[in-house]
């Protein structure tokens, strides 16, 4: 069995690397001292379905999103959750995506 807390951090990682999104963070992950989640409660691993909050830095939505599928199915290859289904849930939308 591979450890939950590790496949969201790599997933977290895997995300972070992405132009255009970022994830949608828990305050308690801007707080280094706490032990938290690697992800900062963005990814949640759930049965067989993997769900990842991101806030959108620009449009359009479709393209962010697939480069987001093929990262976050890349950095799941060879877990548990690897034929999971992905949930990406678009929780923000930056002010600069639409010109604010």
């Amino acid at each position: 069995m591979t450890d939950p807390r590790a496949i969201a951090g790599k997933v977290a990682d895997a995300v972070s690397g992405l132009d255009g999104l970022r994830l949608a963070t828990s305050l308690a992950a801007e707080i280094s001292w706490l032990p938290s989640d690697p992800s900062g409660g963005a990814v949640e691993l759930a049965g067989n379905t993997v769900e990842i909050r991101l806030l959108a830095l620009r449009l359009p939505l479709p393209p962010l999103l697939a480069s987001a599928e093929a990262a976050v199915r890349e950095a799941l290859a060879g877990t548990e959750w690897a034929d999971a289904h992905l949930r990406l849930v678009v929780a923000g939308l930056a002010g600069s995506a639409v010109g604010g």
